[in-house]
């Protein structure tokens, strides 16, 4: 039961964010992948300048047959590291949302606080990221996790 209203949430919120405007380099709807732990596809929609909401569908690589749902809100400052052309390198940070779905129904719920830096590309509708997410998990068991990706984007 909690699987379908936390995939249901994630679905509703992924809907309404893709009828908003976005400002920054006038793309709001990006689609790419994630490598790390865990490996999979990842979604981002630009809500305004400085704010987005990223989603992600993930295969832990660990051997445990673990399926990630996870979906943040995310900050953006893009003053912290000034570039001289005219691409993007902002620090990001936030706060989400992380469900582990195992075979046996043993799932995790977790809250996930991401960190890390984005390169958006001025001229071609493409970005690169990098990011580190220390997660707390809070049900079945109160536990600390760490992980780590990097990945790419293409933005429409």
């Amino acid at each position: 039961m909690i699987r379908k209203l936390i995939f249901s949430a994630l679905c509703v919120t992924a809907l309404a964010a893709a009828g908003t405007p976005a400002f920054a380099k006038d793309k709001s709807f990006g689609l790419g992948f994630i490598l790390g732990e865990p490996t999979g596809i990842d979604v981002k929609f630009w809500l305004a300048n400085e704010h987005a909401l990223e989603f992600g569908a993930a295969w832990s690589l660990s051997g445990n047959n673990e399926f990630h749902l996870q979906g943040d809100y995310l900050f953006h400052k893009f003053d912290v590291f000034q570039l001289k052309n005219s691409d993007a390198f902002p620090l990001f940070f936030g706060v989400g949302a992380r469900m582990i779905l195992v075979d046996n129904y043993d799932d995790t719920f977790g809250i996930r606080f991401p960190v890390g830096l984005a390169y958006i590309f001025a001229n071609y509708p493409f970005d690169i990221f990098g990011e580190i997410v220390p997660i707390l998990d809070v049900a079945p068991d109160t536990d600390f996790d760490l992980e780590g990706a990097i990945g790419a984007r293409f933005w429409f």
